[in-house]
């Protein structure tokens, strides 16, 4: 059950305030309906990015919907629209009869439902108070809302002039020009917490395709002289740990030595501790190990499952399918990441603090050959490359340890068809997914050791290969779009 929207005091506009709302609503009211077929290009190139960052199954509300342009165009399963304009929110409940509007200010909303995704397209900066404006929006949220904010980049103040200057843009009330750093103000002080920005439509016309070119292929190399800037964040609410399961899925292959040191050194995490080995088509015993191991801790929970397919993606899929907890995390049979670490990765979801708890090795200093140089420098290099890619900072990709909750997991399972079945370790599924539904992803510094029982089975130039191509899958699912 969702929690309850939090109730955020109403501040009274000032006369200034109320009178720049009062003119905005005027000057809609008596705006042409039709939109120019310029405007027409850009709400399609807008609804393009919104439909990539807005499921199917989510509610929508959309704060200055205007005449339903861009909300007409959105795949919600929900959508509801507000604006200062009646005149505007009657050609909005025409274009759009399944939906939902009403004549309201964000600034003092009043609306008795909350939404799992909250739009602000090119409106924030016609906004009395953008601080009021964010602090309502909590009012419609709950935990898991995401508000996504669009508008100008103010590199293009002077074409926008110059357009004015010649009469080839058409007349738009007194505007503010708000700086991706004013964005994060307000949204701080308004208590949402910012997830992640990009730059997007580098050309806002077709012009027989070329636009559309460049604007998927130029515009992430030139995201500084893109014409829209993307804002998505998450509440920033105070809450208390829950008390919640775990399922700790640990794919084993050649690991016979590691399994009895894995139960008695994974200490007991929320208020019960799943342990799932998946043994993955082992040549030195792991599986008969793991028999015995179930029978030498009854008091254990713990499962063994013996992996139908093969490589660690597969075995950690059939382990998430098995587990009964509500956190899922995945610990590498070698453990060179301690299990003793592993409660640090439940507080981060337990909290609420992020929503994917990834392990970094990076950070600590490292016992002697736990990770060899050419390794280290790789790790590097793809961290910066990935983080660009995911708009998060991901500190360390490879790392096998990593946590979210089990419902997140399942949303991230339904749309795997988005990138398809890419990648053979099964980090990256994971990683992309989370990104794909716009989780906050949160670094976990663990202590990296060497491995004490057999060998690794990552291949660095092989799998180093794999990496590039999943590289360029990524580029071209979330940059390239």
């Amino acid at each position: 059950m969702r929690d309850k929207p939090t109730t955020v005091s109403a501040i009274e506009l000032s006369p200034s305030a109320a009178a720049h709302l009062k003119s905005v609503a005027a000057f809609y009211d008596g705006a042409d309906l039709e939109a120019k077929w310029a405007a027409r290009t850009y709400r399609e190139m807008l609804a393009h990015y919104y439909n990539l960052l807005i499921p199917p199954w989510a509610s929508v509300l959309e704060v200055g919907c205007g005449g339903g342009s861009l909300l007409s165009r959105l795949h919600a399963r929900r959508r509801v629209g507000i604006d200062l304009s009646e005149r505007q929110i009657q050609r909005a409940r025409e274009r759009v009869p399944d939906g939902c509007f009403h004549v309201q200010a964000a600034e003092t909303l009043a609306l008795d439902e909350r939404f799992d995704y909250i739009v602000v397209s090119d409106t924030v900066n016609y906004a009395a108070d953008v601080q009021q404006l964010f602090a309502r929006l909590q009012s419609v949220s709950h935990a898991h809302t995401r508000l996504i904010v669009n508008f100008h980049n103010t590199v293009w103040r002077p074409v926008f002039s110059a357009a004015n200057w010649f009469g080839l843009r058409a007349r738009h009330p007194e505007s503010s020009w708000l700086a991706r750093s004013d964005i994060r103000t307000f949204l701080d002080l308004a208590d949402w917490e910012l997830l992640k920005t990009s730059s997007q439509i580098l050309f806002p016309m077709k012009c027989l395709g070329l636009g559309s070119l460049a604007n998927q292929y130029l515009a992430p190399l030139l995201s500084h002289l893109c014409l829209t800037i993307f804002c998505v964040a998450r509440p920033r609410r105070p809450r208390q740990p829950q008390q919640l399961t775990t399922s700790v899925v640990i794919p084993a292959r050649d690991e016979a030595d590691n399994v009895e040191a894995a139960v008695r050194r994974t200490p007991r995490i929320g208020t019960r501790t799943e342990l799932i080995f998946v043994e993955g088509h082992s040549k030195d015993g792991t599986w008969n190990e793991i028999q015995r191991v179930m029978r030498a801790f009854p008091d254990k929970n713990i499962m063994g499952i013996r992996q139908p397919g093969i490589g660690k993606a597969d075995a950690v899929r059939v382990g998430f399918a098995a587990a009964t907890g509500d956190i899922l995390m995945i610990l590498d049979a070698d453990l060179t990441m301690p299990p003793e670490e592993l409660p640090k990765f439940y507080e981060v979801i337990a909290t609420g603090h992020a929503e994917f708890a990834n392990g970094v090795r990076l950070v600590y200093p490292m016992e002697e050959e736990a990770m060899r140089f050419l390794n280290l420098c790789a790790n590097k290099a793809f961290s910066l490359l990935f983080t660009w890619l995911l708009g998060q900072s991901i500190k360390d990709t490879l790392c096998g340890t990593k946590a979210m909750l089990r419902s997140d997991y399942e949303r991230l399972a339904a749309n795997r068809s988005y990138f398809g079945e890419f990648d053979p370790f099964g980090d990256f599924d994971l990683l992309f997914g989370a990104q794909k539904l716009n989780l906050k992803i949160a670094d976990v510094a663990i202590r990296y050791g060497s491995r004490t029982y057999g060998s690794t089975n990552i291949d660095r130039w092989k799998h180093g290969w794999l990496l590039l191509r999943m590289a360029l899958v990524a580029a071209k699912k979330l940059k390239f779009i």
